[in-house]
């Protein structure tokens, strides 16, 4: 094998394997850095994205010129149709990038997600549920243990009560929340 040939095989291989996914995830994600902290994972997710889209691309392009073209395609050298469609997804999607400002030196701003009611999240709300539920369940059983002394069930009644109000609140507070 010539030195020609590995270098074919390589660049080949980036064709198909990362640079078209690589240019569409550039002009989709503008923002995306790999400094920073968060510099080594946001790399790994580049490189993924970069490769899933390219193999995806890759299979949407190749079949589409199977139904396409009266001919259909050989990948070979001597007809370089994939190769060149791919190419120009590449050419198209890096102008987009450049445009959006994927290359820039400061990156511009992602796209805002609106804040609002319920920005607490669901992770909060699922702990502040649970934690209640372990508090209703720790007091229907101290009821159930303190049956022979009044004050202390009256006492323990009221701290129930307390809690499942407090549940409920939470949980008709964010209904209305996606309601509006």
């Amino acid at each position: 094998m010539t030195l020609l040939g590995v270098l074919e095989g390589l660049v080949g291989a980036l064709l198909l394997f990362f640079v078209p996914g690589y240019a569409v995830a550039k002009a989709l994600f503008p923002e995306w850095r790999v400094r920073g902290p968060q510099g080594g994972r946001r790399l790994l997710e580049i490189v993924t994205l970069s490769f899933v889209m390219s193999v995806g691309l890759t299979v949407v392009v190749g079949f589409g010129i199977l139904d396409l073209v009266p001919g259909g395609f050989a990948a070979a050298w001597s007809d370089p149709v994939l190769e060149a469609v791919l190419a120009a997804i590449t050419a198209v999607a890096l102008v987009a990038a450049f445009f959006r400002g994927a290359f820039a030196r400061t990156p511009p701003t992602g796209l805002s997600v609106a804040e609002g009611k319920g920005e607490e999240g669901a992770w909060e709300l699922s702990r502040e549920l649970e934690r209640l539920g372990r508090d209703e369940r720790r007091l229907q059983h101290a009821l159930r243990v303190s049956s022979a002394n009044p004050a202390e069930s009256a006492r323990l009644t009221v701290e129930l009560d307390s809690v499942r109000a407090e549940r409920d609140a939470l949980r008709r507070q964010r209904e209305e929340e996606y309601v509006t």
